[in-house]
């Protein structure tokens, strides 16, 4: 007994210091109201085992190895503090209080940690473990009784009134376990009856949001790599050769450098973009790649896919969003399975080539793109509900997909309307390719040379693998680019005047050419969010926590061949692939880039000037 008081010393002490006690006494103010009669007061604490065994080892070591026990210590001492401070004056014995721990974190010895692959599972000590692993499942909103108050049948007993009968759901346990009509009073043994005005009904579900991950971060360091470091010094006399390079010379495990520089581009700003520690702070850059050979690219957007946080590839015959089962192991309610798109929360869902895809779920795709939300319905008679329920989800992933231009068109030919510069989309319905933010047309002008090259390539990598195939200075290794990346999605950003007033500019005036160019607005509201994005993104990628207008420069570039393929060219005279227009072969070719990239913001400025003329005002043209 001496032992059990000093610990509840101990527990009262540690409720004192942490700051506990105080919240309880705030969260009991709410169980004072007049109109709530409850069996049961759940409070919920939370438990730092650290600070525990720092104040009293045998407390911690309590906590830890025989959590029932301690969870009975804190019952007692938060019913004893509740009645000494009047806090709650309906609670007249201790089995009214309902006391949770909850762990702030556990010690990271093998003997808190269950791995489900490994056999037995479960037949160790009654610990509280943590699990890692990927949260692949949900279930609706089960209500059950958290409490319940039970009176003797028998009038003449002391237990035909107050609250000595209590039954408190335990984790893991049926409806039966709490509350059923064969329970008999341990005084007298006579039949118990529920008091139910008293019941306390509770609804828990897991949340939808993964709070454990598919696969660890790479490790950061906090900074980039020397290679990094030493190009960065290099390229600090212009704002556009840094990321060129960086481009240029991404994914050199799959193609050569030099060859889909744009897309590759496309993909680094979607993966710079990625958030899978804070998706709510996502900014999704969607990209779709229209190309003659998709096996290359996918084998580019699969070895990119790699260095996102997350990322998730998407199987043609897979659910993308969510679908329903029946939870078998519980109550009979309906499990709801996430899909690729929800498994990929901030992060990256591959969709691979849209062609192996049936219509109903490009539909469903377009629908998620333009909504960002997915909506899953569940029978209420099939599940046992009255009514039917929908529940919707954020859908918080950038998507990644490729075409074949040259596949069959699903949409009638319209020769005699073609607009100068769009392409065929060729299986993708024009309304899907709409709903995507970037469309990169993969075409490289070397024709037979650049299928020589790849060809070359790829039969090196294969007779020599490991072994490097480009000069130093292009040898930039897959970890480097996760150090990069990892660094680059750290970095805040904030929007100069210049950069500013660049993108509004061009959104305005593009508006108004292609709106009164006679085919309707093509230019939508969302795409004023694409361009800020890419930006941004763009800026991360050259280490700079300032946007600058030459980082708005390669937005607009890249939004505007984007709507040239799906819409036509415009007032604005760029050439195909205006953020690479030339082949980065040398120092020379990277300053031809410059030269071409100042002309076309010279351009961009024109066309602001032309066709938004309010933007003049706070444009600035260099000369």
């Amino acid at each position: 007994m001496e032992d059990v008081f000093l610990l509840k010393e101990s527990v009262l002490s540690f409720l004192d210091r942490s700051g506990a006690l105080l919240q309880l006494a705030e969260d009991c103010k709410p169980f004072n109201d007049i109109q709530r009669n409850e069996a049961v007061y759940r409070f919920c604490i939370r438990v730092n085992p650290s600070d525990l065994i720092e104040l009293d080892p045998r407390l911690g070591d309590c906590v830890l190895n025989d959590p029932l026990k301690a969870t009975a210590l804190f019952q007692s001492v938060c019913f004893l503090s509740i009645k000494t401070l009047s806090l709650i004056e309906k609670i007249h014995t201790e089995s009214q209080v309902n006391v949770i721990l909850k762990f702030t974190h556990l010690p990271p010895f093998p003997e808190y940690t269950l791995d489900l692959c490994e056999f037995p599972c479960g037949y160790g000590p009654m610990r509280p473990v943590a699990m890692e692993g990927l949260a692949i499942a949900m279930t609706r909103v089960s209500k059950y009784t958290q409490g319940a108050r039970f009176l003797c049948s028998e009038e003449d007993c002391p237990c035909s009134t107050g609250f000595h009968h209590i039954r408190v759901h335990a984790p893991g346990a049926t409806e039966s376990a709490t509350v059923r009509s064969d329970f008999s009073c341990l005084l007298c043994s006579s039949h118990l009856k529920e008091d139910i005005k008293f019941r306390v009904l509770g609804g828990e579900n897991i949340h939808f949001t993964p709070l454990l991950f598919l696969q660890p971060h790479p490790p950061d360091t906090g900074t980039i790599s020397s290679n990094f470091q030493a190009l960065l010094t290099a390229t600090a006399c212009s704002p556009w050769r840094f990321s060129a390079i960086v481009a240029n010379t991404f994914g050199s495990p799959v193609v050569p450098p030099g060859l889909y520089s744009t897309l590759k581009l496309g993909l680094l700003l979607s993966l710079v973009q990625g958030r899978e520690d804070n998706p709510d702070s996502l900014h999704c850059l969607d990209l779709l790649a229209l190309t003659t050979d998709t096996l290359i690219l996918e084998r580019l957007m699969t070895y990119s896919l790699g260095l996102a946080g997350r990322g998730v590839r998407h199987p043609a015959t897979g659910e993308m969003f969510a679908s329903l089962s029946r939870d078998e192991h519980g109550a009979g309610t309906a499990n709801i399975h996430a899909g690729s798109a929800l498994l990929a929360t901030g992060g990256v869902c591959m969709l691979g080539d849209l062609g192996h895809h049936r219509k109903d779920k490009m539909d469903a795709l377009q629908s998620a793109l333009e909504s960002r939300t997915v909506s899953v319905i569940i029978p209420g008679k099939k599940y046992g509900e009255d009514a039917d329920q929908q529940i919707s989800f954020p859908v918080q992933c950038s998507f990644w997909a490729l075409a074949d231009s040259t596949a069959p068109s699903n949409k009638t030919t319209r020769t005699d309307s073609t607009v100068l510069g769009t392409v065929d989309m060729g299986p993708v319905p024009a309304q899907l390719a709409e709903a995507f933010g970037l469309v990169i047309l993969c075409r490289e002008a070397g024709g037979k040379q650049a299928l020589l090259a790849q060809t070359v390539h790829t039969l090196r990598r294969a007779v020599q693998p490991g072994e490097p195939l480009y000069p130093s200075c292009m040898q930039f290794t897959t970890q480097d680019y996760k150090e990069l990346l990892a660094h680059t999605q750290r970095i805040q950003t904030e929007l100069s005047p210049g950069a500013e007033m660049m993108i509004h500019g061009y959104y305005m005036a593009s508006r108004r050419v292609r709106s009164d160019s006679g085919h309707g607005a093509k230019v939508s509201v969302a795409s004023i969010k694409l361009l800020i994005s890419l930006a941004e993104a763009h800026s991360k990628l050259c280490l700079r926590s300032t946007v600058l207008e030459e980082d708005a420069v390669i937005a607009v570039l890249l939004c505007e061949n984007a709507i040239t393929l799906r819409h036509g060219a415009s007032a604005l005279v760029i050439p195909p692939d205006a953020a690479f227009p030339c082949d980065l072969c040398d120092l020379e070719a990277l300053h031809r880039r410059d030269l071409i990239l100042e002309q076309l913001q010279q351009s961009i400025l024109h066309f602001v000037y032309a066709y938004a003329p309010g933007a003049a005002s706070y444009i600035t043209e260099e000369e």
